[in-house]
């Protein structure tokens, strides 16, 4: 994907930063943990936002607390555009999420999985517009960490193997509420479809690797703690739940499948990253360089 110009200068200060003052070990520790949190940035603030809307809103405002959250995503969507934060083609990932995600919420609140208890006018069949940014904060991550880490997926499968299982995944999403739920087949289907993948990053100067779903598993539970967030404000509650009451682990598990269907979202719009043979480890930097220009050392 092309560099967001902005964001890379901040990206290389940072790292000039850490390396001039750490040992090379704390300082790669760190530069991770600062790219981590770069990269989710959407999904920061707008976590940011629902706590703090919570902690201050009144329902005697004339602006619905959920209308404000609506108008702060589309704001924020716009001022990283604006300022080169997000790439016009990170902007495509985001959208491709924000419509799949919209339309799985409709049909969720309509199943009576989980609604939304606070009115708004930018609210649709129960489901207010700021949940697609929820989502889309998801596409956002994914987009933003696969540039900023030089993210490299081999051995990948074959890309129509993949479209299938995250096809399959999406459907059961809805199908389980009609027809027996298939999840712990698509939890094996994983294993058996990306068990060889390895996500190549770079830190720095050093490449990186740790097995797919690894990663998915890690990320899904990240993304389950924002849904106890989430939950915690009210914000918006599952079948049964009270405010405050801690998600169910399944949950997890919903994300954890969720996760591949968003990463193959990604690869529907790039695909430079992702090689069909696996990566040496004196060879990854090399194939980093074939995915994208070089850039300074950051």
């Amino acid at each position: 994907m092309p560099h967001a110009p902005h964001s890379t200068r901040l990206e290389r200060r940072l790292g000039d930063w850490a390396r001039a003052r750490l040992p090379y070990g704390l300082a790669e520790l760190v530069m991770f943990i600062l790219k981590q949190g770069w990269a989710c940035l959407f999904g920061g603030l707008l976590l940011i936002a629902i706590l703090a809307t919570r902690l201050v809103w009144s329902p005697e405002w004339p602006v619905h607390r959920y209308d404000a959250l609506f108008l702060f995503a589309v704001a924020t969507q716009a001022f990283f555009l604006w300022k080169g934060l997000e790439t016009w083609e990170e902007a495509r990932v985001i959208l491709m999420f924000h419509l799949t995600g919209t339309a799985m919420e409709w049909f969720k609140v309509g199943a009576g999985s989980w609604s939304y208890p606070e009115p708004g006018l930018f609210k649709l069949w129960g489901v207010p517009l700021f949940s697609g940014f929820m989502y889309a904060s998801v596409g956002s991550y994914m987009a933003r960490v696969i540039r900023l880490f030089d993210m490299r997926f081999a051995p990948y499968p074959q890309f129509w193997l993949t479209v299938v299982f995250a096809l399959a995944i999406y459907v059961n999403f809805f199908a389980h509420h009609f027809l027996p739920d298939i999840r712990v087949a698509l939890f094996a289907g994983s294993v058996l479809l990306f068990a060889r993948t390895r996500i190549w990053f770079r830190i720095s100067d050093r490449d990186w690797w740790m097995p797919l779903p690894v990663a998915a598993f890690l990320s899904s539970f990240a993304l389950w703690l924002a849904e106890n967030i989430g939950t915690a404000t009210g914000t918006w509650l599952y079948s049964g739940q009270v405010a405050g009451q801690v998600v169910s682990f399944a949950k997890l598990g919903s994300w954890y499948l969720l996760l591949y269907v968003s990463f193959v979202t990604v690869t529907l719009v790039s695909r430079a990253a992702l090689h069909r043979q696996p990566l040496p480890v004196t060879s990854a930097r090399a194939a980093s360089a074939q995915v994208r220009p070089a850039r300074p050392r950051q």
